[in-house]
């Protein structure tokens, strides 16, 4: 393929075959990446969301979340419930925030 010709069907598929495309035998429905995840009782489904950053707010995300001990997609959760709360949005039916990292130990 040249630079002159346009990207198209004839393109090679990208690394890891195309998006969408789960194993034999894998829950068609199921998210990329959960194939085989047994389903947890008691957890609510979690949408996924592509979200384009300008790449210095993303470091500064990046830098806040590494400060807490977050990763970025938990910092930006956290953001986001704060914001929705602080405006009086915050739906009735949002669950917890789902706990992370280590479980506390008990005494």
């Amino acid at each position: 393929m040249t630079a002159d010709e346009p990207v198209g069907a004839d393109s090679p598929p990208a690394p890891g075959g195309a998006q969408g495309d789960a194993p034999a035998g894998a829950d068609p429905s199921a998210p990329p990446g959960d194939e085989g995840a047994p389903a947890r009782p008691g957890r609510r489904e979690r949408r996924q969301v592509l979200l384009r950053l300008d790449p210095a707010v993303h470091d500064a995300v990046a830098r806040w979340a590494a400060d807490d001990l977050r990763s970025v997609n938990a910092q930006i959760d956290l953001l986001l419930r704060r914001a929705l709360k602080d405006a009086g949005r915050m739906p009735d039916a949002a669950g917890a925030p789902p706990r992370r990292g280590r479980p506390r130990a008990t005494p």
